[in-house]
């Protein structure tokens, strides 16, 4: 099965599929194509006999800078920068909210364990990316926030759901409430990531002989292990996840909203006294 995408690079090379975001001159923010494209890659992954592991990696200094706020931006205000409520307006975002937490979820349905390599700055919908996968590794230059309380959102890609097994309870509500950046070393010693790398090139041959040890073992025994622990994360992290979206929904539309948009754009801190 061939895959092609203007945003993504599949090479699967000896038993290992590696995937690439591949956006690097917009910092490989998550836009429509991807989407659209992610979904499908791992599925060319899962239908490919000879895989049995998948190493997720970007182009570029930027893992992902989260959300094309550009792409998203008309779905979320009108031409006048003000709010759009209507009922069709809420039902197409509800639409927008379930097919982009599809796509994340996908790289933890697949039936092959995917291994995130990041590098450089993993911000917002990132976070939601890489907590999807079932193993981080990253560079000593490696950046993550989950940016959306910043953003005036709350977070429904899957980070609250997924982020709350992987580190303690209040390093999560830390770095939900905060927004704030951590480094390498930080996301290690809280287990966000199981190793950190002096540089990219570290990084990539250490996330390639991981995933050569997990593609040694027995495919059915790796892939029966995987669907036994999602099958216990499952259904909280589906309840969670239809919560997010008819919360978001619901209340994302907010003069809160209006002015982090407009201060993103504007490059300047928002102001949310108002």
């Amino acid at each position: 099965m061939a895959f092609s995408s203007e945003v993504l690079t599949l090479d699967i090379k000896e038993h290992v599929a590696w995937l690439w975001l591949d956006r690097p001159e917009r910092k490989n923010a998550l836009g429509d194509a991807f989407w659209r494209d992610f979904p499908d890659a791992l599925r060319v992954c899962e239908s490919a006999p000879d895989v049995r592991a998948v190493v997720l990696l970007a182009r570029g200094p930027v893992f992902s800078a989260g959300i094309d706020l550009q792409e998203m931006r008309p779905l979320l205000l009108g031409d006048d920068g003000s709010m759009k409520s209507s009922a069709a307006d809420r039902r197409a975002l509800h639409r927008q909210i379930e097919r982009m937490q599809d796509a994340m979820s996908s790289a933890a349905d697949c039936q092959v364990p995917v291994i995130a390599a990041v590098q450089g700055p993993c911000i917002g919908a990132g976070v939601d990316l890489v907590t999807a996968c079932d193993i981080r590794l990253c560079s000593s230059d490696a950046v993550f926030s989950v940016r959306e309380t910043r953003m005036a959102m709350v977070p429904d890609l899957g980070t609250l759901q997924r982020l709350r097994g992987i580190v303690p309870e209040g390093h999560l509500a830390e770095l939900v409430y905060t927004g704030r950046d951590i480094g390498a070393d930080r996301a290690e010693s809280i287990g966000l990531v199981n190793d950190v790398y002096e540089d990219a090139e570290a990084l990539r041959s250490g996330a390639g002989k991981l995933a050569g040890q997990i593609a040694a073992n027995s495919p059915q025994a790796v892939q029966g292990s995987k669907r036994l622990l999602r099958l216990e994360r499952r259904q909280r992290e589906e309840e969670g996840l239809a919560h997010g979206a008819l919360w978001n929904t619901s209340f994302l539309q907010s003069a809160d909203l209006v002015e982090a948009i407009t201060a993103f754009f504007e490059k300047r801190p928002p102001d949310f006294s108002r």
